[in-house]
């Protein structure tokens, strides 16, 4: 068997106001609909002799995660196991739970194929044979990695020195049909270059993008760990040691998982092994790392501007604009990204777009809520939307979907009006239940232990009014939790 190894996390700060804290990269709608970690899935669902996904996420994305997939009707032959970390320490730590489950499940000949969820692959048929190519090198006990040739010099990716020519190696595209060669061996790793060092890499037939995936058997990968980052192989085990490992979804140790040093699989073990292979291949590749590259993904009109909204454009050239649920016009510009979102709207040159994680950076400091929330906030139960705040008002639309419940809660500084406007909520309030329909409300004093949950089969929409002195969302008291969050 194959088991995909899909790595999904990280904020993408590059990609903000879209991408946020809570709702990362890998959950960012593309242009048809689905999302980047849907078409990470639908990708591995289709290659032979998978039968199994294992998805390392955070803990806080995992009840979204399990929705994304369940839409993907290509993988529901297939079973899926989730290993969840209570923080983020990079790849490395993240790659080993992964082997450590896998080597538990299936024996320390189980092959990895290791894929970060927000990456965009055109070329399926490809992709495949590409896969194919290293999985073979990996049951060798080799560590594969996969590169691309390079098209452009560009500075923002790290690059793989190859120790021979790649044309007259006859592994230019080890994913096309007609290669001689299945994969050829890695010279060094080289960091994000400037552009003249881009340039030479560009011209030199040597150098292949690093695209981030990687192929090896969870034993080869474990071994190359222990000799090469011995303090991230003892803390692996000793977290896989300290955890439930019969609960699925399996959650790692907090205290021993945070304490494995935080490296990424390049630095840990892939610059540091000897016997690491590359597998090229040109099979429309892209990691979507900044608004310039989701630009690509949109056909550009007579005068170069890429649109995905209602837009009105005069005298507007080489413009990206993307918007939400209003009309965007522009008027006399040229060379801009122009991102709407309900609450927050970039606007940057399209020469800068790697400096909008330095926005990020910046609402970080003033501990803006932008920078980590949308409007519309995903929970376990379905969503809410803020609509409209104030000092001493906040107006939300919430959504639970069929079956759900909210937590047992209570409020010590807001009372909340609920007036359901489509399906049917019961109500925990105090020491009563009760049934509000479509057109009735409830009220709930501050201080009274309380909850909502929809018993039908549509889900159930209503109105919240919060009122009080302070409308936080840390203002809450969980009794109890069918997601585990009190």
């Amino acid at each position: 068997m194959l088991t995909p190894v899909i790595l999904s996390g990280g904020a993408g700060t590059r990609l903000w106001p879209v991408s946020r804290e809570a709702h990362p990269k890998p959950f960012m709608q593309l242009a048809d609909g689905q999302s980047l970690l849907q078409k990470t899935l639908r990708r591995v669902a289709v290659l032979p002799r998978v039968q199994r996904v294992l998805t390392l996420t955070n803990r806080e994305y995992f009840f979204r995660t399990r929705d994304e997939y369940a839409r993907i009707k290509e993988a529901r032959h297939l079973s899926f196991d989730y290993v969840l970390e209570p923080v983020g320490r990079n790849t490395a730590p993240a790659i080993a739970m992964a082997a450590l489950r896998l080597q538990a499940l299936e024996g320390p000949e189980a092959v990895m194929l290791v894929l970060p969820a927000d990456h965009l692959i055109n070329d399926q048929a490809r992709f495949a044979r590409a896969v194919d190519l290293a999985a073979e090198q990996a049951r060798e006990g080799r560590l594969v990695t996969f590169g691309i040739r390079p098209s452009y010099p560009e500075t923002g990716f790290g690059y793989i020195e190859t120790s021979e020519d790649l044309v007259l190696a006859g592994v230019e595209d080890a994913a096309s049909s007609n290669t001689r060669s299945a994969s050829c061996t890695v010279r060094r790793f080289v960091e994000k270059p400037d552009f003249m060092t881009a340039t030479a890499y560009l011209e030199s037939g040597r150098h292949l993008w690093n695209s981030g995936m990687f192929c090896f058997t969870a034993g080869a990968y474990l071994e190359a760990l222990q000799l090469h980052a011995p303090a991230v192989h003892e803390g692996a085990v000793a977290c896989w040691e300290a955890s439930a490992l019969e609960q699925q979804p399996l959650e790692l140790n907090p205290a021993c998982f945070a304490s494995i040093p935080d490296i990424s699989v390049d630095y840990a073990v892939m610059e540091q092994a000897t016997d690491v292979a590359v597998v090229p291949g040109d099979f429309g590749w892209s990691d979507i790392g900044s608004w310039s590259a989701v630009s690509e993904l949109t056909e550009a009109d007579g005068d170069g501007n890429r649109v995905d909204c209602e837009t009105v454009l005069v005298d507007a050239s080489n413009c990206f604009i993307r918007g939400n649920d209003r009309l965007v016009a522009a008027v006399g510009v040229e060379n801009l990204v122009i991102v709407d979102t309900p609450d927050a709207l970039l606007v940057a040159n399209r020469d800068r777009t790697q400096d909008v994680k330095k926005v990020v950076e910046q609402l970080k400091l003033l501990d803006h809520e932008a920078y980590r929330l949308h409007r519309t906030v995903h929970r376990p139960w379905g969503t809410y939307t803020v609509l409209e705040e104030s000092g001493a008002f906040k107006i939300k639309r919430i959504v639970v979907k069929p079956g759900a419940s909210l937590s047992l809660q209570m409020h010590h500084h807001r009372s909340e009006h609920w007036v359901v406007v489509s399906g049917m909520a019961r109500v925990i309030n105090g020491e009563r239940e009760i049934l509000v329909r479509k057109n009735e409300s409830t009220y709930i004093p501050y201080g009274t232990a309380h909850r909502l949950s929809n018993p039908g089969v549509i889900d159930l929409v209503m109105i919240e009014v919060q009122s009080g002195e302070y409308l936080g969302e840390d203002d809450i008291v969980r009794f109890d939790d069918q997601y585990g969050r009190a």
